[in-house]
């Protein structure tokens, strides 16, 4: 039997039906269209009647905000349609169902489906309905779907057909040979499948199967193998005379390194300089192994003021075609993959930058060419799936920038840059040993992602966005996160001998590549449904597995550890002495090949290379006086404001920021670079940044220089940021053209990598890695030549500095160093000296702020250093106003302390550049320019694509303090010296390790939890264990995070239903009632509790419309950054060391914050005083303002608590601060919260 509900937001909550409207009239231009209302469907099989009334409330809907029926909801629409996913995508929205179901029965999982119904008002043709339909179904994931009511959920799977075994193959003359590869899609070429054909017949003198075929494929691909990178570049013609000067160094360094046999290749190019800077002795600390995980270095680390020795690694990833085909998903998988492969190290990533490249996004669709997504929706829905999953999983993202260059509507740009971190102790590397079991642990293995290694090495054309929807993998977050939890233990993570992370080629590969021997049982490998066969098994790319190589006496030890953490552990291999790569599937044998025909990387391959004579940049503003060109500069996207963009990207999870991406009292002077302290188990001075450099229109005039510049923008900004240049690192990003047998195209990258490789040499900094991708290619069309550079490093977090200018009446310093004939790049020497004076400056203190030049010269650095203070520049008289916008790259700003002097080192130009005002103005070549003006031009351009601002009215600021009230605050009967808090980690929980140090830090004892919902029995069993943990403790503490990814459609109902089953409700209310304990819940754990009533209602009961809730932010989408919060009571324990009207800097990061309650409960909740915090502005005003009240909070309420204030739910993460955090934003961000709370029981 199938149940069916329709969920249908209720009017004032409809935010997305009203966004969609809007967009579909105004970009689309269907102006008939009067209304959309859309209805989440769902379909469940396998549970009673009873059960699923249970849930409409509950699971599926929320009576405060939702209409739930059986029906489809009554309607005068003119069209109806609806959507679901195709058959074997992974959708979070049912999956999350099906566990919160669940948890309530504590039976097993139901069959779930959801769909999603569209209901159309308006006069409208049918072109109109199939412009709409084509505009919200991208048929890479998902399809229309029937409207009639379903009989079973239960699909009918055949039973797979034996794997093929390709019995004309021996015999393909070069003609059917070509043909095979067409018609079996395979991205290898000719010379390959040649190679391919005579192996099977002289080695192995047998006929292949398709997996082995498939398998190959995936091996030998361009994303896998870097075969483009490989190839040799036997005949090279240069034009450029620098080019081919930096060409002869380049042979002058293979002899001394002895490399004059091996082939000149790009991949030779792109590595031999850390190779030389090695044996130079310049590039140390190297952490080197045969395990290849990510970039590693060895780092000393201060925790709790003792010197430990870490391991600090950085990656950085691409997915530009799965991101161009299917943006949510394809960027989603992007960061989950950068994030697993330094995980695979057993390190901990903490932080993330994202660096994307688009064509302008704020052209009309009608623009978008054939086969294409149009940009917009582009650009706003990997924006959407990076920073779902990057949030979901507790990543902090730095900073985000987003590129334009017309030339990337050929192929999206989609990168994302992590650092980690681990403990050297915790990190064991061995050779697996023959009789070693292979453990596969995380997700299960479905169809998505099937094809992706070589679909991403594939040029593409109008039809790829049809026909290739398998090649992009669907992430889920949570599972990753439990990944991270077990990652992080020593115990787990020593007795790991080798680790590979399940990205390209999925099992064959990352299994494949842990040892030389293997016998895998695919039979064994976790599925999410029935009907793989074999090759599917074999090459799927689902995300979020991982697989171990364990000593066998290890694997029941480590299973427990991953039980532990409600991870599936399954043994799939065994590592034998036999150097072949056999997998087994329904008791046959279908691949077995010799490792040594698997590490060819195929037919060796040799092209010609033809390196043209360079272009001239020029990049100019237009404008004939100061104040025009400063507006055309401002109104240029790649320099325009992208805080809409960057804002929904959680910048502070980890309590370790030490720069937010937006600095400044107003928070809009972008950061140089991030910078993060490392994740140790206690405090640090230690931190790390990372920086990226990079120009479009500069590479594509000249690859040798623009890649020169790349690496020192990325250097210089990290100096800028306050590190020191010869304690970093770098890693490089090659994104180009479809290179084919065109010799001149060949000469892109060759330059390219020319030119960083001088870089390297000259700056005495190594690239220890990067990332190719070499299929920039649609149709005709081809993306820039990139290669994008990323300098990162570790430091002193009492040496960051930030650009934005700190007071008036300061000087700023203008610090170059000399340039080359071309204008543009600086003399090495002259380079390093000016690297050494900022540093110099920095450490002594007497740099307040400092900036490097970058696309739009001194004009752009200044302008950006005024915003976030809003202070002014009166400059020299020096400079006119064509020096403020020549290219300047390496160059400085410094805004100096009172008294410092000017300093005059010898081979650096030093100049007064400006002084501060207090007038928010720009005095300069005889014009006087207001900044207010100049700032709106600057945040206009990309707002209607990433809004961020609203006007809004002020609201009264609410005041109750007890002592007036004659009220007094309850005690507790016992008290005791160190009270215990619970903290209960659910699926989708992130903030669990902040939310500890905090309480530990306050002087409570912090008990973490893992919830287990793998099986029935592991349900029960963490039910009865919670419910017996709340009975020992004093603090019931729900941490934030995304508890089931937020779904099915409204945060924290996984919490709830786990919350609502007896045994756990008994044990809250004996703890509320009879043993006067605490609870507070934080962002999650506020959405928790008030769904669950224990706020404001002091305990857990049936939901009604008459309830408050927290909902969807009016902006429609997540907001991360500091907000400003006001004292509004003193009732609560928890605010006992807080004072009414104290205002504290508070980070945020959530998308469904908006506090919605009934007039009549808002007047009791302020006569009690159980409003405790409100958000204010920086005068301590509350306001509706987006900029003060950033999900339009009724009444600015940021917190509330139960009628006597024990029980107490914000959205503020108040755990989230530390010493040296948010240099870049002034204001008090210690708020004595969790240490009011355990004070209460002293």
């Amino acid at each position: 039997m199938v149940s069916r509900i329709y969920v249908e937001k209720k009017p004032g909550f409809d935010g997305k039906a009203k966004a969609l409207l809007h967009e579909l009239r105004t970009l689309l231009g269907i102006g008939t269209l009067t209304n959309v209302r859309i209805a989440n469907r769902y379909d469940v099989e396998g549970i009673t009647p009873e059960l699923f009334e249970q849930c409409i409330p509950t699971v599926f809907s929320e009576p405060q905000s939702d209409h739930a029926s059986f029906r489809l909801p009554r309607h005068g629409s003119d069209a109806i349609f609806a959507v679901e996913y195709l058959p074997g995508q992974f959708d979070q929205r049912a999956d999350s169902a099906s566990e919160c179901i669940q948890l309530i029965s504590q039976g097993e999982r139901p069959v779930v489906r959801t769909a999603r119904v569209y209901m159309l008002d308006g006069d409208l043709s049918k072109a109109d309905v199939r412009a709409i339909k084509n505009y919200v179904i991208n048929p890479v994931e998902a399809r229309e779907a029937s409207l009639a009511e379903r009989d079973t959920l239960v699909q009918t799977v055949e039973e797979p057909e034996p794997v093929e075994r390709l019995d004309d193959f021996l015999g393909l003359d070069e003609a059917g040979l070509a043909a095979f590869i067409e018609e079996r899609g395979l991205a290898m070429d000719l010379a390959d499948i040649t190679f391919c054909q005579q192996y099977f017949r002289d080695e192995e003198q047998r006929v292949p199967t398709i997996t082995e075929i498939k398998m190959i494929d995936t091996y030998w691909s361009d994303h896998c193998r870097h075969t483009t990178f490989g190839t040799a570049l036997e005949h090279v013609q240069i034009d450029d005379t620098v080019v081919q000067a930096a060409f002869d160094r380049y042979l002058q360094m293979r002899h001394e390194l002895g490399r004059d046999e091996k082939p000149v290749c790009l991949m030779d190019m792109g590595t031999i300089g850390a190779k030389w800077l090695k044996k130079q002795g310049i590039l140390k600390n190297l952490d080197e192994s045969e395990e290849i995980n990510a970039c590693t270095v060895k780092v000393k680390v201060d925790v709790d003021g003792e010197l430990q020795d870490w391991l600090f690694l950085f990656k950085n990833e691409t997915h530009n075609h799965p991101t161009e085909i299917e943006p949510f998903g394809g960027a989603a998988t992007c960061i989950g993959g950068a994030i697993r492969d330094p995980l695979s190290g057993r390190s901990y990533v903490y932080q993330a930058m994202r660096v994307t490249g688009a064509a302008d996004p704020t052209v009309g669709i009608a623009e978008t060419l054939e086969g294409k997504l149009p940009q917009r929706k582009l650009v706003t829905t990997a924006a959407a799936g990076y920073s779902s999953y990057g949030n979901q999983i507790g990543l902090a993202t730095g900073q985000v920038s987003e590129l334009y260059h017309p030339g990337y509507v050929a192929k999206r740009m989609e990168i994302g840059a992590v650092v980690a971190a681990t403990p050297a102790s915790h990190v064991r590397r061995e050779c697996p040993a023959p009789g070693d079991a292979i453990v596969l642990l995380g997700g299960r293995t479905g169809r998505d992602g099937i094809g992706g290694a070589t679909g991403s090495s594939k040029a593409h054309n109008v039809e790829s966005l049809e026909k290739d929807g398998a090649e992009v993998q669907k992430g889920n977050a949570p599972i990753e996160r439990k990944l991270q939890r077990l990652f992080r233990r020593e115990d787990a993570c020593r007795l790991i001998k080798r680790c590979n992370d399940f990205g390209a080629g999925g099992v064959s590969v990352a299994i494949g590549e842990l040892a030389d021997g293997l016998d895998i049982e695919l039979d064994r490998v976790p599925k999410k449904y029935d009907g793989l066969d074999g090759t599917e098994i074999a090459i799927s790319e689902s995300q979020e597995r991982m697989a171990v190589a364990l000593d066998p006496r290890d694997v029941k030890e480590f299973m427990g550890y991953a039980r532990e953490e409600n991870l599936e552990a399954t043994v799939v291999a065994t590592v034998t002495r036999n150097k072949r790569l056999v997998m087994h599937w329904n008791g046959s044998i279908i691949c077995d090949v010799s490792r040594e025909f698997l590490a060819s990387n195929g037919a060796p391959k040799s092209t010609s290379v033809h390196v043209r004579s360079a272009e001239p940049y020029v990049r100019t503003w237009e404008g004939d006086t100061l104040s025009e060109r400063m507006r055309s500069l401002v109104s240029d996207l790649n320099v325009a404001s992208n805080k809409g963009l960057s804002e929904r990207f959680d910048s502070t999870i980890g309590a370790a920021t030490v720069l937010m991406p937006f600095g400044g009292r107003t928070q809009l002077t972008p950061a140089q670079a991030m910078v993060a302290k490392l994740p140790v188990d206690g405090e640090t001075t230690t931190c790390s940044g990372m920086a990226w450099g990079f120009n479009p229109y500069l590479m594509s005039a000249n690859q040798f220089t623009g890649a020169y510049i790349s690496v020192v923008e990325s250097v210089a900004r990290m100096v800028a940021a306050g590190f020191e240049h010869e304690h970093l690192y770098l890693t490089f990003q090659e994104y180009f053209e479809k290179l084919r047998d065109d010799p001149s195209r060949w000469g892109k990258p060759t330059a390219a990598l020319l030119g960083s490789l001088m870089a390297q040499v000259d700056l005495g900094i190594g690239s220890i890695g990067g990332k190719d991708s070499m299929s920039g290619s649609f149709e005709d069309l081809d993306v820039p030549p990139t290669l994008v550079s990323f300098a990162t490093g570790v430091g002193s977090v009492s040496r960051v500095t930030s650009p934005e200018l700190k007071g008036a009446g300061h000087r700023v310093v203008a610090l170059a160093p000399s340039y080359l004939e071309d204008g543009i790049t600086p003399d090495a020497t002259s380079l390093l000296a000016t690297f050494s004076l900022v540093e110099d400056l920095v450490g002594s203190g007497t740099a307040l702020a400092v900036s490097t030049l970058g696309y739009g010269g001194a004009a752009e650095a200044a302008f950006k250093m005024c915003v976030g203070n809003r202070l002014g520049l009166q400059l020299d008289d020096a400079y006119d106003a064509d020096s403020l916008f020549c290219p300047a790259y390496g160059s400085f700003l410094v805004e100096l302390a009172d008294g410092a002097e000017l300093p005059q080192p010898q081979g650096v130009a030093t100049h007064l550049f400006a002084t501060t005002t207090a007038d928010y103005r720009l005095v300069a070549c005889g014009e006087d320019i207001d900044l207010a003006e100049l700032q709106e031009a600057w945040e206009t351009p990309l707002e209607d694509v990433f809004p961020y601002r609203g006007a809004g009215e002020k609201v009264e600021p609410v005041s109750f303090k007890i002592a007036e009230k004659g009220v007094r605050r309850r005690v507790p009967a016992v008290h005791i010296a160190r009270p215990r808090a619970i903290i209960p980690v659910f699926p989708g929980t992130n903030c669990e390790y902040d939310t500890a140090r905090a309480f530990r830090r306050a002087g409570a004892q912090a008990d973490v939890f893992v919830i287990n919902n793998l099986t029935p029995q592991a349900v029960a069993e963490s039910t009865q264990e919670l419910a017996r943990r709340i009975h020992n403790s004093q603090i019931v503490m729900l941490p934030g995070g995304f508890s089931g990814g937020d779904e099915p459609d409204g945060s924290a109902k996984f919490i709830t239903a786990f919350f609502r089953a007896p045994e756990v409700a008994e044990a809250v209310h004996e703890l509320l009632q009879s043993r006067d304990g605490l609870m507070l819940g934080i962002c999650n754990g506020f959405q928790a509790l008030i769904k669950l009533g224990l706020v404001p209602f002091g305990e857990i009961r049936a939901m009604t419309d008459a309830c408050p809730t927290l909902t969807f932010n009016n902006i429609g989408r997540h907001q991360s950054r500091l907000v400003r919060t006001r004292v509004a009571s003193d009732l609560s324990p928890w605010l006992s060391k807080c004072e009414v009207g104290d205002v504290h800097n508070i980070a945020i990061s959530h998308g469904e914050g908006r506090f919605v309650a009934s007039d009549k409960l808002m007047a009791k909740l302020l006569a009690h005083g159980q409003i405790a915090t409100q958000y204010v502005d920086e005068d301590g005003q509350p306001s509706m303002d987006l900029s003060v009240n950033p999900n339009g909070s009724l009444l600015a309420v940021e917190g509330i608590t139960s009628p006597d204030g024990r029980v107490l739910g914000k959205m503020g993460h108040t755990e989230r601060s530390g010493e040296g955090l948010y240099k870049n934003v002034p204001g008090n961000d210690f708020q004595p919260l969790i240490e009011g709370g355990v004070s209460y029981f002293l």
